[in-house]
């Protein structure tokens, strides 16, 4: 009755309006730069962003901005699209740098529709960040300072552990999760995108629609625990529970042998990484100098050290075609599909799922040396060669897979199986798909 009463009072009603008038809700503030910063908008990207208000959008016109750009809000950076904003950081660390090491609890992010090309190291990093959306951009010409011929890369943060022998790639995430990486380009880099734990674990991340190309000197997509601090021998963050969907990766790591793999999921031979339960799924993966897929850990049966973990990954529907030779203490014997190879033989690599996938064009299918137990099923095998090569001592269940042909491995125009321990009876007659 007393708020009915006050409403009916005219003093009242023009008070709380003059109030709401005054005092209007916090809104997040948007903003605009250009490269001549007309209009009332910014001039550069930094300075927008340093002005911006948490959950503010920026808006980037078309222009070449060079720049290195960190951001440690959440914020949204919209560009006029791939070719007509370009943020060119020759003599920078990054085009962007999405810094949730220095911001902790950094959320919602977006970028998108840029052009980031040029810089000395990554042109996009990312660390410690939550619910990140990366899509539409071109990412090019990065990973300046890399030395080929010591395979180092000078300057480069102490808290990228891992990542001498390619500046980290053209896209380099590490302690993030709940984020999207879609239809982004990275090409002409020292390698793609380098998924890694450095500084956190990196999980529950999708990374979808996305070309990787013509990256010469690492893997197209690479998912890579490494140490967590210069010469730290602590148990490694892990990556886990990620989703690599319905992208092309092919052409990376071409350039000398041993380079890169379409997807690549290697532990540092430490005894305590940890890339599991993430799904490798839809992807095209052709022409890279490493397999399609590559499974590495290096550690030693001799070492002293724990197995690896790279268990439980789902490799499942990947068309792949073309790839090369592994090197190494992980090589194959020819061309190669999908190697799962614990180098040097300690680690038992054991339930992964290999699954739906359709190979051509390569000498060995799939090729395995680890002492564990590995089950490959209703893939089609239609490289022609080798359809299973067993280089270690475990077991492999290749039963219910298609060899290429109506009677099964070693008939006219299928392919073999080489090695021990390799059961594939009964075996599909047609192909899966």
């Amino acid at each position: 009755m007393v708020i009915h009463s006050l409403w009916k009072n005219p003093k009242f009603v023009a008070c709380a309006i003059l109030m709401a008038a005054l005092c209007p809700p916090a809104l997040a503030s948007n903003s605009c730069v250009n490269p001549g910063g007309t209009k009332g908008c910014f001039d550069s990207i930094a300075a927008a962003v340093a002005a911006a208000k948490p959950g503010g959008t920026i808006i980037v016109g078309a222009g070449t901005y060079n720049e290195d750009v960190v951001i440690g809000k959440s914020v949204s950076l919209i560009g006029a699209g791939p070719g007509k904003t370009v943020i060119d950081a020759t003599g920078l660390p990054n085009a962007v740098y999405i810094d949730g090491l220095d911001n902790p609890g950094l959320h919602s992010v977006t970028v998108t529709g840029f052009t980031l090309a040029n810089a000395n190291f990554e042109g996009l990093l990312i660390t410690n960040a939550v619910n990140v959306t990366i899509k539409g951009n071109l990412v090019t010409g990065n990973n300046t300072l890399l030395d080929i011929d010591t395979d180092t890369c000078p300057g480069q943060p102490p808290f990228e552990t891992g990542e001498d022998f390619d500046c980290g790639e053209g896209i380099h995430i590490m302690g993030v999760s709940y984020s999207t990486f879609s239809n982004n380009v990275s090409a002409g880099n020292s390698g793609g995108f380098l998924i890694s734990d450095d500084t956190g674990e990196t999980h529950d991340n999708l990374i979808t629609g996305n070309l990787i190309k013509d990256n010469p000197f690492d893997c197209g997509i690479t998912l890579a625990s490494h140490a967590p601090g210069p010469m730290s021998t602590a148990e490694h963050n892990g990556i886990i529970h990620n989703i690599v969907s319905n992208n092309q990766s092919t052409h990376n790591g071409y350039l000398e042998p041993g380079a890169g793999a379409g997807v690549g999921i290697f532990s540092d031979g430490s005894g305590i990484g940890h890339v599991h339960g993430n799904i490798v799924i839809n992807n095209v993966l052709t022409n890279n100098g490493l397999p399609g897929v590559a499974f590495h850990s290096h550690v030693g049966p001799n070492f002293g050290a724990p197995p690896d973990d790279l268990n439980g990954n789902f490799i499942l529907s990947n068309h792949i075609s073309g790839n090369g030779a592994d090197t190494d203490d992980t090589a194959t014997p020819g061309p190669t599909g999908i190697n799962i190879n614990s180098g040097f033989g300690g680690t038992p690599i054991t339930g992964n799922v290999i699954s739906g996938n359709s190979i051509t064009d390569e000498s060995v299918d799939v090729a395995v040396n680890t002492p564990g137990h590995v089950a490959l099923n209703f893939n089609n095998l239609l490289g022609g060669d080798t359809g299973v090569d067993n280089l270690g001592s475990g077991p492999i269940d290749a039963t219910q897979n298609y060899w290429g042909c109506f009677n099964g491995p070693g008939a006219k125009g299928c392919s073999t199986i080489s090695g021990p321990s390799v059961s594939f009876v009964p075996f599909l007659r047609i192909p899966v798909f």
